[in-house]
């Protein structure tokens, strides 16, 4: 089975090559590797196609396309639009994959005969320091059982229900979505992929919080969740300017 794997980036150098590496050190070699570049100004498109005679020994297909783009879920749709794989995952270029990652994804496919997965993250503070956020089911929906960068779905989903490129959080709209479709959602209590907590989702200034949770509530409305919502999104906030 063909699994098809895309990195978004723009003036990624400082970070991209770990994040090469990690698809490079898979145990599962039937992959497709697709990295979408927002025409950066740094050393990025130097430091992908260093890259490409070692996917090549490795057996994996590597595509690399510059080109202007309409931000990070505009690029993953170009990548999207792009892959073959049967099964096609994301990691962005500053977080990177465990191993075994895909090789676990893909027996699990197999074994639940799901649609959409996600499972466990390791997330990763600027000081070094780790903790595991657990992948879980919910009665309500949320993001806080959800991880992205865990998360792999059949091309089929992501054709019926692309990015919408509208905000930061485009990818919590289409989980929304695909939770309110018929497609089998099936959770994997094992760490995947590990995440760096350096980014705009994890901003700490009032403002920042604020306007996240905005648009958070704006995506529950906008997919017919109830005003109740509302708490939801004051929580996850209040929390992330807690703790970061």
């Amino acid at each position: 089975m063909l699994v098809s794997i895309t990195t978004v980036t723009y003036n990624s150098a400082a970070t991209l090559a770990r994040t090469i590496e990690s698809v490079l050190a898979q145990t599962y070699t039937e992959i497709e590797y697709i990295i979408v570049d927002g025409k950066s100004q740094d050393d990025t498109l130097m430091i992908a196609e260093s890259y490409a005679e070692r996917m090549q020994q490795k057996g994996i297909r590597y595509r690399i396309i510059s080109e202007k783009d309409r931000g990070m879920y505009d690029a993953i749709n170009k990548g999207i639009a792009l892959a073959n794989g049967e099964i096609i995952g994301n990691i962005n270029s500053d977080d990177w994959y465990e191993p075994d990652a895909v090789e676990k994804v893909v027996a699990f496919f197999e074994k639940e005969g799901c649609d959409f997965m996600y499972a466990d993250l390791r997330m990763v503070r600027p000081d070094g320091s780790t903790f595991i956020k657990h992948s879980k089911k919910t009665r309500i929906a949320t993001s806080r059982g959800w991880n992205h960068p865990t998360q792999f779905a059949r091309k089929e989903v992501y054709v019926k229900y692309p990015y919408k490129v509208e905000s930061m959080h485009d990818d919590f709209d289409l989980l929304l979505r695909v939770m309110k479709s018929d497609y089998k959602i099936a959770i994997l209590n094992e760490v995947l992929a590990n995440f760096s907590m350096e980014g705009m989702s994890h901003e700490r200034r009032l403002s920042a919080n604020i306007r996240r949770g905005k648009t958070r509530y704006r995506i529950y409305r906008n997919n017919g969740y109830s005003r109740w919502y509302f708490l939801e999104c004051l929580m996850i906030e209040i929390a992330k300017f807690i703790l970061g």
